[in-house]
């Protein structure tokens, strides 16, 4: 609670850091505040507690996945100082939605209460439209926005159509006295009704197969930084926020449900690498690679009592190697008309570094040692063996060969062809997050025990 409080504040004053003139100090002063909201949360770590009768839940699942949260938002902010140069009269206003949507974040991990769950789930996603659509004079932006907001609004009504039905079914928003009542006999037929729409809601904010149409379009059109924040962010707090709606309302999932667990997470995995495959713009690409991680994500629901550490690492390192990736990405194309693999082509002689984080990150999301991303998918893969899915595991090893075919495409691009322009100085802030964003996803890879026993 102390959290959410603390962020809410933060968001407040970089509104009104406007009016102060505020503006140049604002990133350093951003930064410095989440590392505090860092810290406090930390120190929650080991003290469990509830307010608001059961509405915020503080335990060690809220702060493990908070935590990473405010992390990712920390580069994320970092990066925002040099990205909107360009609007130097209205960075206070995107820092500051950027801050609310953390907000938001916290409280769908955080949450007692369905009420609270959608609560923060409208904080994330209106301050996502904003984002989409905040290049009000280009035409790809705009349509993003709006193609976000229709379709996003529908899953949005989807989802609160669940809860309503789950409410006539139970009498309850509390998610704890709803897990004591499913475990009985005798439940209304409207309470799994409620429960496969919310599920739908949530599948379509993760951007699963056959719930990811948007998600190309939208990644394509946004700026740069949102994608960034939608691919990265926004996907592991819906994954986290699906785990725990789950876990918290059920305590079993039935034979039925799991089949189709096992059919959306095949489906988003083999869509959205055989479409990665033919993809030019590397925005796009991402956006299809996104939706076959999800599919992997998917797998910790077939594990739902046990895989919550196994999802914190798979999230973590799935989201440190995107922000690495995205931080060259808004590099590179931050002058061009468009995110073509073309732009990158020579990179690895104009500038080393950059190429060397970038092939990590992409090398990582591919699944390959040292980084947290094989052993990531190693851990998923072994729960989900033990689970009894093996034709899931099977399907998630062809996949992950299959990504490796795009994933080097890129890297291909920036090794073996001809620069089209001599190199250009790089600021600081670029090198910063994305060496350390790389650094932190091998550390994991190094010492996976460090966070899988978080949760432990």
């Amino acid at each position: 609670m102390n959290t959410l409080i603390a962020i809410s504040g933060l968001g407040v004053f970089c509104l009104i850091a406007e009016i102060f003139n505020l503006r140049k100090l604002l990133v350093p002063v951003a930064v410095l505040g989440l590392l505090a909201i860092l810290g406090l949360t930390v120190s929650e770590f080991n003290t469990p507690n509830a307010y608001y009768n059961n509405m915020i839940v503080v335990d060690k699942f809220s702060v493990a996945f908070s935590s990473l949260f405010i992390v990712l938002t920390i580069f994320l902010v970092a990066l925002s100082g040099d990205f909107y140069k360009e609007h130097p009269t209205k960075i206070s206003d995107f820092i500051a939605i950027k801050i609310f949507l953390l907000a938001g974040a916290v409280a769908m991990v955080s949450f007692g209460n369905l009420s609270m769950f959608f609560l923060g789930i409208e904080v994330l996603s209106i301050s996502l439209y904003i984002l989409a659509a905040s290049r009000r004079l280009d035409v790809k932006s705009n349509e993003a926005g709006m193609k976000y907001f229709l379709l996003g609004s529908f899953a949005s009504g989807i989802l609160l159509f669940g809860i309503c039905l789950i409410y006539g079914a139970t009498g309850y928003f509390d998610i704890a006295e709803i897990k004591d009542l499913s475990s009985g006999l005798g439940m209304p037929i409207w309470f799994p009704i409620g429960i496969t729409l919310m599920v739908i809601g949530m599948l379509f904010k993760i951007a699963a197969a056959p719930f990811h149409f948007w998600a190309p379009d939208v990644y394509e059109g946004s700026p740069s930084m949102t994608t960034a924040t939608m691919s990265t962010l926004a996907k592991v707090v819906a994954m986290a926020a699906l785990y725990k709606l789950l876990n918290g309302m059920t305590t079993a999932l039935t034979p039925t449900f799991e089949m189709v667990i096992v059919v959306v997470s095949i489906l988003s995995m083999t869509v959205g690498n055989i479409m990665a495959l033919r993809q030019e713009n590397v925005k796009r690409m991402l956006a299809f690679s996104g939706i076959s991680h999800a599919g992997f994500m998917l797998m910790a629901i077939l594990s739902l009592a046990t895989a919550a550490s196994t999802l914190l690492y798979y999230t973590a390192a799935y989201a440190l190697a995107g922000i690495a990736s995205f931080a060259v990405i808004i590099y590179v194309t931050r002058n061009k008309d468009n995110e073509d693999i073309a732009n990158f082509n020579g990179l690895g002689k104009t500038n080393p570094l950059l190429a060397a984080i970038l092939t990590a990150s992409l090398l990582s999301m591919a699944g390959i040692p040292i980084f947290a991303g094989f052993f990531a998918k190693f851990m998923l893969f072994s729960q989900t063996i033990k689970a009894g899915f093996l034709v899931v595991v099977i399907a998630g090893v062809i996949n992950s060969i299959i990504s490796v075919g795009y994933y080097f495409k890129l890297i291909l691009a920036m090794y073996t062809k001809e620069a089209p322009e001599a190199k250009q100085p790089v600021p600081l802030v670029y090198y910063a997050v994305a060496v350390l964003a790389i650094l932190l996803n091998i550390l994991m890879g190094i010492y996976p025990s460090f966070v899988t026993n978080l949760l432990n």
